[in-house]
């Protein structure tokens, strides 16, 4: 198919083609976007986004790199979701001034509430564990940190910190992860920090504009989600399902990806064929009556694939 049709056409021609894979239920009271320009294919782009379900800012993203593969390809197909970096504006890797690699398949994640549940997990063979541990209290975020580093010694278990990129630093870590509003948060100065100790930096995402946002910083690796619904966290977004899971990856191929939110055994091989290399777990885990047993299933049927 060709630009010769009109925005509407093309519009209704994308939303077919993509309904089923990525389209959400639109938030009630949405108003629809309306951009002026003269760019046929980003105009039909963008309505045909908002009419899948995707937030403002994840449309616009949208409609941009498909006016953008149009214009790379010379024609306009609907069944081409754009995935390719440069058509979202990313820069190619490799770049000079990324965090420290991390391996690209880091498995099953364990992200836990503090350093007793942290250890215990990586005792029972999680490859890679986080410690989110809330509080205001300086000095017993300072003593969780680095009883957690001390405890996953000699287990193998890589060890990420939420959001206290200072103690993680001075504990020695693995590595330190950010959401959204820690990053906004976040100063040059902090972020240099982090990166000169070498300590590896993943990045939370909930759509396209968030992606945008996190790989512009060259993090170790993405995290996506929600994937599906989850009572754990109080999400600003709608679950993103797996279709639109597949299509962040495929765009995020170049950086380790993680993916999150309400996965479970049954809907894991699902998750696990979008190409993603590891899954973040909690209530899965943290409810197993036989954690070894039930780590042991995971960690398998994660290398299966």
């Amino acid at each position: 198919m060709n630009s010769s049709l009109n925005a509407e056409q093309m519009a209704r021609a994308i939303v077919d083609a993509h309904r089923e894979a990525l389209a959400l239920p639109v938030e009630p009271h949405a108003e629809p976007m309306s951009v002026q320009t003269g760019d046929a294919v980003f105009t039909a782009a963008l309505q045909a986004a908002q009419s899948l379900g995707f937030v403002p800012d994840d449309a616009l993203c949208v409609a941009r790199a498909w006016s953008r593969q149009v214009q790379r390809t010379g024609q306009f197909d609907p069944l081409q979701w754009p995935d390719e970096p440069a058509d979202f504006g990313m820069a190619p890797f490799p770049r000079a001034e990324a965090f420290a690699a991390c391996p690209n398949a880091l498995g099953l994640y364990a992200v836990m509430p503090d350093a007793a549940w942290t250890i215990r997990m990586a005792r029972a063979g999680v490859p890679t564990v986080q410690l989110r541990f809330k509080s205001t209290d300086a000095d017993a975020i300072r003593a969780e940190v680095r009883a957690t580093v001390a405890g996953v010694q000699g287990t193998g278990a890589r060890l990420f910190i939420n959001d206290h990129w200072q103690e993680a630093i001075d504990a020695g870590a693995y590595g330190v992860h950010l959401g959204q509003e820690d990053l906004q948060a976040m100063t040059t100065t902090g972020l240099n920090a982090i990166r000169h100790a070498g300590l590896r930096l993943g990045l939370s995402t909930h759509g396209y504009a968030e992606m945008m946002i996190a790989e512009r910083h060259s993090p170790s690796y993405i995290a996506m989600g929600a994937v599906f619904p989850t009572t754990l966290k109080q999400m600003a977004t709608a679950p993103q399902g797996p279709g639109r899971l597949a299509a962040y990856a495929r765009l995020l191929r170049d950086v380790p990806r993680v993916a999150i939110g309400g996965i479970d055994l049954d809907r894991l091989p699902g998750v696990l064929a979008s190409g993603v290399g590891s899954v973040g777990v909690v209530r899965a885990l943290m409810a197993a009556s036989d954690l070894d047993a039930t780590v042991a299933t995971w960690n398998a049927a994660i290398a299966a694939t």
